[in-house]
């Protein structure tokens, strides 16, 4: 890992303190709690889902003053729940190279890249952002699947000299376009010259961290990876809270509808094992290098996709009628299913959401290839009726995806 830079601003006089009361809530024993659990919760948390067997704040109340927050301010997410598979040992780097498609050769320390996990039939098994700590240290931050098991039995099966363990180790993400004043305010001026999808590590206060310019919003972002986080999380949350209050901090839940305006996609609805790389539009040979040197799992598989072109793909598409909600993505209800020709579906809307700065409905669909140009009619069923849609480009808002690395 690069050299542990100390943090050298000087701390602000504690904020003043307000008392939360915290209604009861009744949890299951066999679910897991991030590890800033209590402090979401204290803050508000208003709605949860479970991702990595994992309690997860989904918002606070108002997911539209969240977006807004997080277009016009500074938003601060629990994301613990971003679990941290490392990979160290003689053989870690031919390992990690061999379960993503990328080309690892091409990553260096210091380095993040975001990868797909694929099955041997080129399937998704996750799409987790890659840390390079170390030349044999890695850390995948995982989307919502079983990794760490399949990581195990891979590195067993194939006699890997690899170790492979759940770090504790827990991401906050602070994200929106007065990120930088929060992360200077805690770590100094050196945070600024942290390129896009790098890293550096600091120490804060005695607490190591990871920082890294990445984040799930499409805007301007960092992540902090605590070190140690099952001693050091609610200590770190504050630390955070400090800092960020005179800039208007706001903690908030994933924000689905800027990730769907960029495009960005959510393990378990957009993609599954049952989608691979190409049929959801990452059929870039930086994502996908067929043409490396190195075996990776799903290779052959993909490579037949290749030459034989998919059926169907993921597309961007627009939906008439009143406003679908914050964020629609068949956890609650049936995913809504695309029509043509008749009532017999063909495909499925996989997210969708009403955008407010676009002031339409946006989503995106799997269909078949067939139905996947630009300016294709289609109709969507949702739960209100059928109603007419549109094949459209996405991504939907800053299709260059410049804003994140201002």
């Amino acid at each position: 890992m690069a050299e542990v830079v100390q943090s050298s601003r000087p701390r602000r006089p504690p904020a003043t303190a307000t008392a939360v009361s915290e209604p009861s809530i009744l949890l299951y024993p066999r679910l897991r709690k991030s590890p800033y659990f209590r402090k979401s919760r204290a803050h508000g948390a208003a709605c949860y889902s479970v991702y990595n067997h994992t309690y997860h704040p989904r918002h606070y109340g108002d997911p539209v003053g969240e977006y807004w927050a997080l277009l016009e301010g500074v938003t601060l997410w629990d994301v613990g729940v971003e679990r941290q598979l490392e990979i160290t040992g003689p053989d870690a780097f031919d390992f990690t190279n061999m379960l993503v498609p990328r080309d690892l050769t091409k990553c260096d320390v210091g380095q993040c890249k975001y990868v797909f996990v694929t099955a041997p039939d080129g399937g998704i098994v996750n799409d987790p952002v890659l840390l390079r700590l170390e030349p044999d240290r890695f850390w995948l931050s995982l989307a919502d699947s079983d990794v760490g098991l399949w990581a195990m039995g891979l590195a067993h099966a194939g006699g890997w000299d690899v170790t492979i363990h759940e770090a504790d180790v827990a991401p906050l993400q602070i994200q929106g376009p007065r990120a930088k004043e929060v992360l200077t305010e805690l770590f100094g001026a050196s945070i600024l010259d942290v390129p896009y999808y790098r890293l550096r590590a600091y120490d804060l206060d005695g607490m190591r961290v990871v920082v890294s310019r990445t984040g799930y919003s499409g805007e301007v972002g960092y992540e902090i990876y605590l070190l140690d986080a099952s001693r050091h999380a609610e200590r770190l949350w504050d630390r955070v809270w400090e800092a960020g209050t005179p800039y208007g901090l706001r903690p908030i839940g994933p924000c689905h509808i800027r990730r769907i305006e960029a495009g960005m996609l959510a393990y378990g609805c957009d993609i599954t094992l049952d989608t691979n790389p190409f049929e959801v539009g990452y059929d870039y040979r930086w994502m996908v290098d067929l043409d490396q040197e190195a075996d990776f799992v799903g290779k052959e598989a993909l490579r037949r996709v290749k030459a034989e072109g998919v059926r169907r793909l993921l597309v961007g598409v627009e939906i008439d009628g009143a406003p679908l909600g914050s964020y629609n993505d068949g956890s609650m209800i049936e995913p809504f299913a695309v029509v043509a020709g008749g009532a017999h579906p063909v495909g499925a809307v996989t997210s969708a959401c009403y955008s407010p700065r676009l002031k339409a409905n946006i989503g995106l669909a799997m269909v078949p290839v067939e139905l996947s140009g630009v300016g294709t009619h289609v109709t969507v069923e949702t739960p209100t009726g059928y109603r007419d849609a549109r094949v459209v480009d996405k991504p939907f808002i800053d299709p260059r995806k410049e804003t994140p690395k201002r």
